[in-house]
């Protein structure tokens, strides 16, 4: 298998993991979340596709952080709805390891490229891949925080969340 064939076998498992996890979660908005990182995931396969094809390759750049910014300002129904799920915080822990298994695999790729079309595209890959990261860090936070985060208020500045 070369690495092409391996970096869209990568993705393609990553949607499906992801359109499973919205399946599972269709009941909360969560749902969204999951749905708009599988389809990030199917445009990288598209992608790959087309650098294996040797076809004109559309680089555009993601606006996946302000999708989900709306579901993240909206804590208040977002913790009352997921509540219930159990293992939610293996699943996103899991999903955060696949994306960072991903973006640590396409800065390999980066690397070792040699030719500027490649460097391109892994560069993209590398920057879709982060904002994903950053997605699952932020929901690791919003489940975790409310367990893990002591305030007081006569102690310094809390950041916002």
């Amino acid at each position: 298998m070369d690495i092409l064939e391996l970096a869209l076998s990568m993705e393609l498992d990553l949607e499906n993991f992801y359109l499973k996890q919205a399946d599972l979660h269709k009941e909360n908005s969560l749902a969204v979340v999951f749905t708009l990182l599988a389809k990030e995931e199917n445009n990288h396969a598209t992608i790959l596709k087309r650098k294996a094809d040797k076809l004109t390759l559309s680089l555009e750049d993601s606006d996946i952080l302000s999708e989900v910014r709306s579901l993240f300002k909206e804590v208040h129904d977002f913790k009352n709805d997921i509540k219930n799920i159990l293992n939610q915080l293996d699943t996103y822990r899991l999903a955060l390891e696949k994306e960072q298994h991903s973006l640590k695999f396409y800065q390999d790729l980066q690397q070792d490229a040699t030719d500027e079309q490649s460097k391109t595209v892994f560069q993209y890959l590398i920057s879709q891949e982060d904002k994903h990261c950053i997605i699952l860090e932020e929901l690791v936070k919003l489940v975790t925080r409310p367990e893990e985060w002591v305030e007081s208020a006569e102690f310094g500045l809390r950041e916002d969340y």
